[in-house]
């Protein structure tokens, strides 16, 4: 007898699609970003490539920081289509948290050197920093009273993307040697204290973004496995 399989309705598969689409844009693009940042740091190339690399840098990072910002409003929308249920308020905090969050992190890049740019890159900082506790003590909480039992391939989704944020978390607190070399390579031209600064800096964030690379992807094989459910 033939299995007659059924397509998903319209909807849910949209925000799949979506969903599957930030993972491969998150992925991909902070692989480009790693790469260009290669040759900012190459002291064998001019001053003026490593300036265009740098704006590609830049530039490209914007779209894993993007798709950051959106993943937790599209992996809400599609958990409370699957079926586990969120109270009002936490599904119109889930959909407004995507949209706030991009324009944010777009406004952030836009008004940087400005004080309102300065402003909003500080409540960004600390908003991360609340975002870790808060998804791992929702998780715990939910965990614990019960709503999450039935996906624990959810809860671990939730854990993960909270590692993922301290990871990003811990490459901005990293950077700034890397960003005081190249301004002053910039400035003055490349300088052995410049490269020195810019490797260094960019050395300890390697582990982090070698930890988010590795958390994106397991993130999702877990969406697509689902132990447990």
């Amino acid at each position: 007898m033939e299995e007659v399989v059924q397509s998903l309705p319209l909807g849910h598969a949209f925000v799949r699609y979506l969903h599957v689409l930030l993972f491969v844009y998150w992925l991909g693009g902070d692989a480009g970003v790693f790469y260009s940042s290669t040759f900012v740091i190459n002291d064998k190339l001019s001053r003026e490539a490593r300036l265009t690399a740098f704006r590609i840098f830049v530039n490209l990072d914007m779209l894993p920081r993007y798709c950051l910002a959106l993943m937790l409003t599209v992996g809400g929308i599609l958990a409370e289509i699957i079926g586990y249920e969120h109270e009002t308020w936490e599904m119109v905090a889930i959909v407004a948290l995507g949209p706030v969050w991009v324009w944010v992190v777009h406004a952030v890049h836009a008004k940087e050197g400005t004080d309102f740019g300065r402003l909003l890159a500080k409540g960004d900082y600390y908003f991360r920093l609340a975002m870790i506790f808060g998804l791992v003590g929702s998780v715990a909480w939910h965990w614990t009273t019960g709503p999450l039992q039935p996906y624990p391939w959810l809860a671990a989704k939730l854990l993960i993307f909270a590692f993922l944020i301290f990871c990003g978390f811990m490459i901005r607190r990293n950077l700034p040697p890397f960003i005081e070399g190249f301004r002053a390579m910039a400035a003055q031209g490349a300088t052995p204290d410049s490269d020195r600064r810019m490797r260094d800096g960019m050395a300890a964030c390697r582990p982090y973004v070698f930890a988010i690379w590795a958390g994106v992807a397991l993130s999702a094989f877990l969406g697509m496995w689902k132990p447990g459910a």
